[in-house]
C-alpha cells in the first residue's frame, strides 16, 4: 500500500530522525519493510524478536541511510521532506493506481517509472526515465495508444496495462535520452557563441548562508556565490553566449522556482553554484552533480560537464576532488536540459573558506567552468589538458571557429 501524504500521517514538518516516536514513524518503518530494507513488522510473530514499531531505532536509521543511498539523495538518516517524498514515490507499482497527466498535481512515482521504461523499450519514450508523469511521458502513452488500436486518451488504465503486458519488452540498446542528449549537443557544434545558458547562484533574499570573514569586511554565502555568478556570466557574455540568471539578487526562490525559469528560458546547459556546510569543519572539497536515478536513468551530457568541471576546478584551485555523483534533488530533475551543481566548497572549512573568499580563486572557478563548457562541445577534439584553457585562449579559439565557418 502506498504511504500516505504528510498531512495523512501527522506532523512530519519537523524531521524525523533516530530517538523519535510515533505513528509516522511505524509508517517509515512499514513502507521500508516492504522495499526489503528493514524486518517486516510482523516478523517479531514468528522470530520471537519484538520490535517497537513506532520507535525510530539503529535498525531503521540503518534502513533509511540505505534507502537515501540507493534513490540519490542525501545520506544522512533523517527523514525530511525529500526522503518521505521518494518513500511515497517507491511505494508505487504500476497497476496500484491510474495513471495521467494532472497540470495542477503531477503525478511521480516508481510506477511512472516503470510505465516510461515500458514505453521506452518500445520506442515510444525518449525522455529521462525519471517518475514524472508530464506532457511527454503522456504524448508517449497517446502514441503508443494510437499504435495498439486503443483508446488514445493518455491514461494508463487496465486495459492499457493490459496490452503492456501482452506484449512485454522488445530488443532495448543504448537509451534514446542519452542519444538525444548527445545528438544535440554534437549538432550544436564546438562554438559556445549563441549557446543559452543559466547559471544559478545559490541562496538568496532573506537566506544569506554562513556569515564569513571577508577581505573587505563580513561576507555573506550568498554574497559569494551571486559574485562567482557574476564573474562567470560576464566571461560567457564576453564569448557570445546568451546567459541568465535563476533569481534576481533580493530573492532566494525554490528549486522548482529555479527549474521552471530555466525550463521558461529554454536554456541549453543550467549551472547551480553552492556552498556546502557540515558541523565538522574538516569536511572539505568540491564536488559536481547530475541527474542519475535508481532506475537506470542518467543524463549523459551532465554527467559528462560534472566530470569536466570537477577536473577543471580541482586543478585550477587545489581543493579536494569530492567527484561527481548522480542524485534525484529537484533541480536536477525536474529541468528539460542537462544540468549539475557544483558545490565550491565547504564554507565551514577554513582552507575551503580561503579559497572561497578569494577574488583570484573565483576567477579561477569561473574560467574553470567556462573551460569544462568548451570542452563539452569540442567532443575531444582540439582539446586541451585539464586546467590549460586560458579566458584569452578560450576567447581566440571562438574567434577562429567564427573565421573559420
Amino acid at each position: 500500500m502506498p504511504i500516505r501524504h504528510h498531512s495523512d500521517v501527522g506532523d512530519i514538518g519537523d524531521a524525523l530522525r533516530r530517538g523519535d516516536r510515533g505513528f509516522a514513524v511505524a509508517e517509515i518503518r512499514t513502507a521500508l519493510a516492504a522495499l526489503g530494507l528493514v524486518e517486516n513488522p510482523d516478523a517479531d510473530l514468528t522470530t520471537g524478536k519484538h520490535v517497537a514499531l513506532d520507535l525510530f531505532d539503529a535498525d531503521l536509521d540503518d534502513a533509511v541511510r540505505a534507502f537515501q543511498q540507493q534513490r540519490g539523495l542525501l545520506v544522512d538518516g533523517i527523514v525530511g521532506e525529500a526522503t518521505y517524498r521518494a518513500l511515497r514515490e517507491a511505494s508505487y507499482r504500476l497497476g496500484a493506481r491510474t495513471l495521467n497527466h494532472q497540470f495542477g498535481a503531477p503525478m511521480y512515482g516508481d510506477d511512472v517509472a516503470t510505465l516510461q521504461a515500458r514505453l521506452q523499450d518500445l520506442g515510444f519514450y525518449t525522455s529521462m526515465v525519471d517518475g514524472h508523469f508530464g506532457l511527454q511521458t503522456h504524448n508517449a502513452l497517446m502514441s503508443y495508444q494510437r499504435e495498439y488500436g486503443l483508446s488514445a486518451d493518455g491514461i494508463c488504465g487496465p486495459e492499457t496495462l493490459r496490452s503492456l503486458y501482452f506484449l512485454g519488452s522488445r530488443v532495448t540498446g543504448g537509451s534514446p535520452h542519452a542519444i538525444h542528449e548527445e545528438e544535440l549537443v554534437r549538432r550544436s557544434g564546438p562554438r559556445l557563441s549563441g549557446k543559452r545558458i543559466i547559471i544559478d547562484p545559490g541562496r538568496g533574499g532573506p537566506d544569506h548562508g554562513l556569515i564569513t570573514p571577508g577581505e573587505n569586511g563580513p561576507v555573506s554565502e550568498a554574497d559569494l556565490l551571486w559574485d562567482l555568478a557574476s564573474r562567470l556570466e560576464g566571461r560567457m557574455a564576453a564569448i557570445g553566449m546568451e546567459t541568465f540568471l535563476s533569481r534576481p539578487a533580493n530573492r532566494g526562490p525554490s528549486d522548482v522556482e529555479r527549474a521552471n525559469t530555466a525550463n521558461g528560458v529554454g536554456a541549453d546547459l543550467m549551472i547551480s553554484l553552492r556552498c556546502d556546510a557540515q558541523p565538522s569543519p574538516s569536511a572539505s572539497g568540491v564536488a559536481s552533480f547530475y541527474f542519475g536515478n535508481a532506475h537506470g536513468s542518467v543524463s549523459t551530457i551532465g554527467r559528462n560537464l560534472a566530470d569536466f568541471i570537477q577536473r577543471e576546478v580541482v586543478a585550477r584551485t587545489g581543493l579536494r576532488d569530492c567527484r561527481t555523483h548522480g542524485r534525484t534533488w529537484d533541480l536536477l530533475r525536474l529541468t528539460r536540459m542537462p544540468t549539475v551543481q557544483v558545490d565550491v566548497g565547504y564554507i565551514t572549512n577554513p582552507h575551503d573558506r580561503s579559497v572561497l573568499i578569494s577574488p583570484a580563486s573565483r576567477d579561477a572557478l569561473a574560467e574553470g567552468i567556462l573551460a569544462a563548457v568548451k570542452r563539452l562541445y569540442l567532443l575531444g577534439k582540439n582539446d586541451r589538458p585539464t586546467g590549460t584553457f586560458t579566458f584569452a585562449e578560450l576567447l581566440a579559439h571562438e574567434l577562429a571557429d567564427g573565421q573559420a565557418r
